[in-house]
């Protein structure tokens, strides 16, 4: 079976979740559980952010826009 590609919006989300890994989370999930973490996580260090960042963004594919 194949893999869906990246939309245009998850790469600018994988290069802002180098940069600033809490925005991407947010922007994902919304407020929640998974921002909390990635903020907690930001604060033990730089790293472990960045990968649970990159990992919501791939693992979150973006809901299909329904055109009628």
């Amino acid at each position: 079976m194949a893999k869906a590609t990246s939309s245009n919006s998850d790469v600018l989300l994988y290069f802002l979740s180098i940069f600033v890994p809490p925005a991407p989370v947010g922007i994902k999930k919304g407020c929640g559980a998974d921002i909390l973490i990635n903020i907690c996580l930001c604060f033990l260090g730089w790293l472990p952010a960045v990968i649970h960042a990159l990992w919501i963004v791939s693992k979150n594919p973006d809901m299909p826009v329904q055109r009628y």
